[in-house]
């Protein structure tokens, strides 16, 4: 008998087979590991795995005006950078020849079910599907895993699973490329110019609340207000009870009144409260907790929590659970960690009995995020903050309650009323186990006073305007996508992620540029429901619904396809009004400055590929180009010098002027010509970069050759 275990990734694979068996032996075919496990009884098991999707959906007929009718084929068919999943495809298709028995041993989500799914059905085949069990784990420990394959089941109770991931997969795709479509084809039919633009069914509603939050902020007319300060002594600084005062005369009779006055302590109100237990970490605080402690984007947190989980150090991350069970083994994770200096002390604080505290989400697949007990050797400085984040938390889980108490002081200034409070940990509880809360807390020196003190006083106003609402940024947005119900934990942060591939937003405050902005107002426009939260968000109900049996896949795709058909007539009878606002759009989203001719600079892609570069929008009249270097970004501030645009570039991102020679301090371009291009047969010269001389062909920006001068010359000796 042979057994065939499927893995999602390379590293699980690995993880599975050393947990199944200690004699498990690597091999090899076609540069895809797997590994070979001869057991006693004469049977052979062997487990390789995917390398996440394999397949990917594809329309039947491109040649359809609206794309329907789609399938799954092999990942590397339509994305030529995945070439390399041809080999693991075919190793799986080896072995699962000979094979009497499978094990799904995928991520445990609908994703996960999804892609060991359809490497089944299309690789070994559609009966093979009756034959395969499923492996169900939260991490990859050794006992996680040996009790995953004993306690392995049928693979058929989970095809509900596989159609609700399958489902969300063709909506995406239905919605996504369709709509992308029209909107593209509207511009070529009205201008001849083929210009990409993208829409998605999650995608362009979170566009469209940006977008809203962008217009408030512009719309916003700020209303000039005054605060009341009293400085007093040993640096104290009290405010009045007012707060936001916008009437100036009222602020000038409150400056009158305390003039000359001391400061009379009326009241002074102090009270002990308590700071509960925080609760486990999901997927999304998390994410948030991280953007607010290092800066980490949501998506680079979730990639590194999922490495994690692969390592083995670390829990399945993409839940939205709260709860830790007894069975996952707490105590004994505790004392795994303990082995550890970080961590010993805080464990061996704890008070029994040994209880954490859970919140009130749940997830039907995995706990709430944690360590497994294995400890991360040789681990990058960003996967030790993530790491040691959640571990902190685990912990404090386990701690008591902390105690807080603070002060407020009422004061007495010639009649008005002032008031400051102050703040301090009275027991630190379970804050002294989690570093990263510790420091967020108030803990403030409180002063010497007494009810009835007088003190000297300085009364002040402070003019101020009342502010826009305030910027998302992207661990906020992904949070308001969540309390919207828009997307799932597993795929917000790779919508917002898009939104700044696509070059609809930018900056660490998300702000809407103009060509994301006109998208919306054009597609609210004429087609409303495609940016409407609302069907968004009964579709994703739908999805769920599907995963619960309470409705089929087919019925909730005809549902998609009956929407979209609305959408798209919509589309089609406004189609060059539709064309001629997002070509305008377009075009206004390229303009970068203004040329010394009198035109504006833009945004140019290489018609032969190899980035981007900057030229004049009066070409041919005006040939002026500026090179940009490969992910280089304009930025709105200008040259002091020379009044260009400036660039960001490199890593670690440096500023300088767009032109060369002013970058360079006024270093002027040689121009000697050095030969011929390599590529196109023009004349190279030798230009000035950013980074010293350079070769380059004068046929730019058709032909993009560049080499360094060293490299070119030695390359001309060798050819003679």
């Amino acid at each position: 008998m042979s057994e065939l275990i499927i893995c999602e990734k390379p590293k699980v694979a690995e993880k599975v087979a050393k947990a199944i068996s200690t004699s498990a032996v690597k091999e090899s075919y076609k540069r895809v590991p797997y590994y070979l496990i001869d057991k006693d009884d004469g049977t052979q098991t062997i487990v390789l795995s995917a390398v996440g999707h394999l397949f990917s959906l594809k329309a039947k007929n491109n040649k359809d005006k609206r794309l329907y009718d789609v399938e799954w084929v092999p990942l590397h068919e339509t994305d030529k950078s995945k070439k390399y999943v041809k080999n693991y495809i075919d190793t799986i298709k080896k072995f699962s020849k000979d094979a009497d028995r499978f094990i799904h041993a995928c991520d445990y989500d609908a994703e996960g079910t999804l892609i060991g799914y359809n490497a089944l059905k299309y690789i070994c085949g559609e009966d093979s599907i009756d034959k395969t069990f499923r492996m169900k784990f939260s991490a990859l420990t050794q006992k996680d895993l040996i009790q995953a394959y004993s306690d392995a089941y049928p693979l058929k109770d989970d095809i509900s699973w596989v159609d609700s991931g399958e489902a969300r997969h063709i909506l995406d795709y239905l919605f996504g490329v369709n709509i992308s479509k029209s909107m593209t084809d509207s511009v070529l039919e009205v201008t001849n110019r083929y210009v990409q633009l993208s829409a998605g069914r999650v995608q362009t509603p979170t566009l469209a609340i940006l977008t809203e939050r962008e217009k408030e902020i512009k719309q916003f007319v700020p209303e000039p207000y005054w605060i009341i300060k009293a400085k007093l002594q040993k640096s104290i600084v009290a405010e009045h009870k007012k707060g936001k005062i916008f009437d100036k005369k009222e602020v000038e009779k409150i400056l009158s009144n305390c003039k000359g006055k001391d400061a009379t302590v009326s009241k002074i109100t102090q009270r002990k409260f308590k700071k509960e237990l925080p609760v486990p970490f999901e997927l999304g605080t998390l994410q948030s907790e991280a953007y607010a402690q290092f800066g980490f984007t949501p998506r680079k947190t979730q990639q590194i929590a999922q490495n994690l989980y692969v390592e083995g150090y670390t829990s399945y991350p993409r839940t939205s659970s709260q709860k830790l069970p007894e069975n996952l083994g707490l105590e004994n994770i505790l004392n795994e960690l303990a082995k550890s200096p970080k961590y010993k002390d805080k464990i061996m604080s704890l008070k029994e009995p040994l209880k954490p505290n859970e919140g009130k989400k749940t997830d039907e697949a995995h706990p709430a995020i944690h360590p497994t007990g294995t400890l991360p050797k040789d681990v990058s400085e960003d996967y030790q903050k993530i790491y040691d984040l959640i571990t902190y938390r685990f912990i404090s889980l386990f701690g008591e309650v902390a105690q807080l108490e603070s002060i407020k002081v009422d004061l007495d200034i010639g009649g008005e009323e002032f008031t400051f409070s102050r703040q301090r940990i009275a027991e630190e509880g379970w804050l002294s186990l989690d570093p990263y809360q510790y420091k967020k807390v108030k803990n403030e020196e409180f002063p010497d006073i007494t009810e009835g003190d007088t003190t000297k006083a300085k009364v002040l106003s402070e003019e101020k305007e009342t502010k826009p609402p305030a910027r998302y940024n992207q661990a906020s947005i992904i949070r308001e996508l969540e309390k919207r119900g828009l997307g799932t934990k597993s795929t917000r942060a790779n919508i917002v992620s898009i939104l700044y591939t696509r070059k609809y937003v930018e900056g660490k405050k998300i702000v809407v540029n103009q060509l994301g902005e006109r998208i919306i107002d054009t597609l609210q426009k004429y087609s409303e429901r495609i940016t409407s939260e609302k069907m968004t968000r009964e579709f994703e109900d739908d999805i769920s619904e599907i995963k619960d049996k309470k409705i089929t896949e087919e019925e909730v795709i005809e549902s998609a396809k009956h929407e979209l058909d609305g959408i798209l007539d919509s589309f089609d009878g406004n189609k060059d009004n539709i064309g001629k606002e997002l070509f305008s759009a377009y075009e206004k989203s390229r303009v970068v400055g203004k040329c010394s001719c009198g035109g504006n600079l833009i945004i140019v892609s290489s018609p032969r590929g190899g980035g981007n570069f900057v030229g004049c929008s009066s070409y041919p009249e005006c040939k002026k180009t500026y090179s940009l270097p490969s992910g280089a970004s304009v930025l709105k501030t200008t040259c002091e010098k020379c009044g260009l645009p400036l660039i960001s570039y490199g890593k670690p991102r440096q500023r300088a002027c767009l032109d060369f020679e002013c970058a360079n301090g006024g270093k002027k371009v040689t121009n000697d010509v050095m030969g011929k291009c390599p590529e196109c047969g023009s004349d190279v010269i030798k230009r000035l970069g950013r980074f010293g001389e350079f070769i380059g062909c004068t046929s730019f920006p058709k032909c993009r050759f560049t080499s360094s001068i060293a490299d070119f010359e030695k390359q001309k000796e060798e050819n003679k």
